[in-house]
């Protein structure tokens, strides 16, 4: 009775009858992420801006020497833009694959000699360094210089050259344009799509850069394409979020064994599942909710970020087509 006292909720068993056996709590399930990056769908994007665009370059198109596409090296191909390169029609051009400090020198030097053999006016470059802008510079002029002497040996080579820059967002043209002019003369930013209108840029009394919103090709029919484009910040994270991306570069690195990748996440070998990486990469760098739960979204965006920087190892996406 006294005992009842106490504590009036507690339950007692009548004399002789055995107490029930508590029911065991169930062993709690492994996490499990489920992730869609599986190829499903064509995308599109081709923001109103960016037909405007479109059509201001071909409406300036004659008011230039010669037209600069700046690439990116680690997708020398997917972020090209064939519709707006077959609308220059027979206007001198030259191909930049920027951001060679980012990719993969063996795959590079693949991808130099396909585009060699290709016969079209290439280089791999880094727009931040000085020396690779010299020799932009150089050949750009020899390329301008040698077409207008086809067109008429007689004619008296010209002392001023104007350059149109274009190319996907963030792949480097504001990079460029400042560097080349050595200020910053257009609006440089991590987001791409910052560069909205047309701009010219004077770099000396020899030479006009013009520089151009960057342009996304009408559709991107391989699933596989955006996620590279993704992965370098040509399309914006907004536009098709930070998961698919960020889960097609964990499976990428580890299926090419990574040791940057490893390393800076500390995984103990490459034949960890996507879950157990997450899982890992979430403890590591702790992104943690209650309870010790990995923070899904905060992984997605540090993978994303690591990988911009350079922080997950020098990369090419694709090799070239063998054919």
């Amino acid at each position: 009775m006294l005992q009842m006292l106490m504590n009036p909720n507690k339950k007692f068993n009548k004399p002789g009858k055995p107490a029930p056996k508590p029911t065991p709590k169930p062993k709690a399930e492994p996490v499990k992420f489920k992730i869609d990056a599986e190829p499903n769908a064509a995308f599109n994007w081709f923001p109103g801006h960016m037909l405007k665009a479109m059509r201001e370059i071909k409406a300036k198109i004659n008011a230039v020497d010669l037209v600069i596409e700046i690439r990116d090296a680690r997708v020398p191909i997917v972020s090209g833009n064939p519709t707006l390169w077959e609308s220059i029609g027979s206007k001198a051009r030259l191909i930049l694959l920027n951001k060679t400090n980012l990719a993969d020198p063996a795959a590079v030097a693949k991808w130099d000699a396909w585009f060699k053999e290709k016969g079209e006016p290439y280089l791999f470059v880094n727009c931040l360094d000085k020396n690779s802008l010299k020799q932009v510079l150089s050949y750009a002029r020899k390329i301008i210089e040698d077409k207008r002497r086809a067109c008429n040996n007689e004619v008296e080579q010209k002392s001023k050259y104007g350059f149109m820059i274009i190319g996907l967002p963030n792949t480097g043209k504001s990079t460029f344009i400042n560097s080349v002019a050595n200020r910053n003369a257009t609006k440089k930013a991590d987001k791409p799509g910052q560069t909205r209108h047309q701009l010219w840029v004077d770099v000396d009394e020899h030479l006009q850069l013009l520089d151009t919103p960057g342009v996304m090709p009408p559709e991107l029919a391989v699933e596989e394409h955006r996620f590279w484009l993704s992965a370098i910040n040509a399309i914006p994270d907004e536009i098709i979020g930070e998961e698919d991306p960020a889960c097609y570069l964990v499976r990428f690195l580890l299926k090419n064994k990574s040791e940057a990748f490893k390393e800076r996440y500390k995984l103990e070998s490459f034949d960890m599942s996507l879950d157990e990486t997450l899982t890992k990469i979430a403890t590591v760098r702790g992104c943690l909710k209650q309870k010790g739960l990995p923070d899904l979204d905060r992984v997605f965006k540090l993978i994303l970020l690591d990988f911009r920087a350079g922080e997950l190892g020098k990369v090419c996406f694709s090799l070239p087509p063998k054919n």
